[in-house]
């Protein structure tokens, strides 16, 4: 059994704090991976004080200065690449390639953003007044709180934390309770490149309580968010109420549409990466596929088969191909929604039952009303639902009757078809003959509905708009 570590707090430089809650490996849960500290509200309080004191030097850097930090950090976490990719495993039970993946994700976007800091923010307008010169300029807003989720732990605090440093802001970070330690290998990362004390804070703790302490403070001047739809609607009315900025990116509930002309074993590949890999439990798994008429059973037919051939099992182990879920909250939520699907009449075609300690079989499921709630709600595993639709109006109709509006994905060797689905699908990102899952990281990323904000997207060139304010400059000089 390896070695217990510990995840400490980051306050203005120091790492502090007093672990005392464990994070058991998904895999092993007998084998404790790593504790860290229950934070409390005056944590935040320090966290926040460094960070508002940090931030006019920051902010003073020369943007160049500030993107060369971001890319010595991506030089620290390559050399790194494999040990942070195994603690990923141990604490999260993605696969070894999964995490691979994500860390590589992380290096790539702080480089990106990083390369950001040479890029220039604004523009040179002409004037009506003769001897003026009118400009524009980005300023920062000061502290920005992030809160990040388990199911990307290193990805997701990357790509909130890089474009918040690279315009000036300071953070404060709160990463998820139950990936503690691949957060603080991001962060010292950071900090071993040179950022100064109290520019990057990180505290370990509940959400209830850091999360709520962010949101609160008066001086966090932006709050971005990824999470449930439930707790991030929570912090948008904290944040909204005093006027702060709040990004959310929330659940989703993704659905693909699989027309007569598709490629059938395409398709099925297709779903299957988008709804079983990194077990399901990403905010833009495919969970629910329509099916016209021509192709339904074969391509249940063929869904069940590519379900039937994932090895699930330890993320570390040779031959794994899907992890276990991350906790046994998850466990029992992903076979309570299975089970009382069947007992409302759904067909299990494959899996629909728990594996050795965490695993979960990935789950295909037929037979079902179209406002059953395993096609209404958000499960969060490796759990898709096939329904039979008469045509694409139908199938357009039924992918956006959903609360959320994320991701969705049609298979089809129709442009017309690709065309009319892309324009009328009510989502933030629309995959043509690809799964919903993967995105890149140059691209703006973010949903509509009870998926977001839908205000300023995340990654991309744009995402620093999130994290700035616009000021208009007359320059007069005769």
């Amino acid at each position: 059994m390896p070695e217990t570590t510990t995840a400490l707090n980051l306050i203005d430089g120091s790492w502090t704090g007093s672990p005392s809650v464990e994070r058991r490996n998904p895999a092993r849960p007998d084998e404790v991976v790593v504790t860290a500290p229950s934070s409390s509200a005056s944590d935040v309080d320090a966290a926040l004080a460094a960070a508002a004191a940090a931030q006019p030097g920051w902010a003073a850097l020369p943007p160049p200065a500030r993107g060369a930090i971001l890319m010595d950090a991506a030089d620290i976490l390559r050399a790194r690449h494999e040990d942070v990719a195994r603690d990923l495993v141990a604490e999260e039970g993605k696969t070894l390639a999964e995490a691979r993946g994500e860390v590589r994700r992380a290096i790539d976007v702080l480089r990106y953003f990083g390369g950001q800091g040479w890029l220039t923010e604004g523009d040179v307008l002409p004037s009506a007044t003769p001897g003026t010169t009118v400009f524009t300029r980005r300023e920062p807003l000061g502290v920005a709180g992030l809160i990040t989720p388990w199911n990307f732990p290193i990805a997701i605090p990357a790509w909130k934390t890089a474009p918040a440093l690279v315009s000036g802001n300071t953070v404060v970070l709160k990463p998820a309770e139950l990936t503690p330690l691949t957060a603080s290998n991001l962060a010292a990362a950071l900090v071993e490149a040179g950022l100064p004390a109290g520019v990057l804070n990180v505290v370990h703790g509940r959400g209830s309580v850091v999360g709520d302490a962010l949101a609160r403070d008066p001086r966090v001047a932006a709050l971005s968010f990824t999470g449930s739809t439930r707790v991030g609607l929570g912090l948008a009315d904290v944040m909204n109420a005093r006027r702060g900025r709040v990004q959310l990116e929330m659940g989703g509930k993704n659905g693909y549409l699989v027309l007569d002309d598709a490629d059938v074993a395409a398709a099925a590949s297709i779903v299957a990466a988008g709804g079983f890999g990194l077990t399901g439990q990403a905010c833009t798994a495919t969970s629910r596929v329509y099916c016209t008429p021509g192709v339904r059973e074969a391509f249940v037919e063929a869904l069940a088969k590519a379900a039937e051939s994932v090895v699930v099992g330890d993320g570390l182990a040779p031959g794994t191909t899907m992890g276990p879920v991350v906790s046994y909250a998850q466990l029992a939520k992903d076979v309570s929604a299975v089970s009382e699907a069947v007992a409302r009449g759904g067909r299990v075609v494959a899996g629909g039952s728990s594996a050795e300690g965490l695993a979960f079989r990935p789950t295909v499921v037929t037979d079902l009303a179209a406002d059953d709630p395993l096609v209404r709600d958000e499960v969060f595993g490796p759990v898709v639902a096939v329904l039979e639709v008469p045509d694409l109006d139908a199938g357009i109709a039924a992918v956006n009757d959903s609360a959320y509006g994320l991701t969705a994905g049609i298979c089809t060797t129709s442009l017309s078809a690709a065309h009319e689905f892309a324009a009328r699908a009510q989502v933030g990102v629309v995959k043509v003959n690809r799964p919903t899952a993967g995105l890149d990281l140059n691209v703006p990323f973010g949903g509509v509905k009870d998926s977001s904000t839908n205000t300023f997207r995340e990654q991309g060139p744009r995402a620093t708009d999130f994290y700035t304010w616009g000021k208009t400059v007359y320059l007069g000089h005769s």
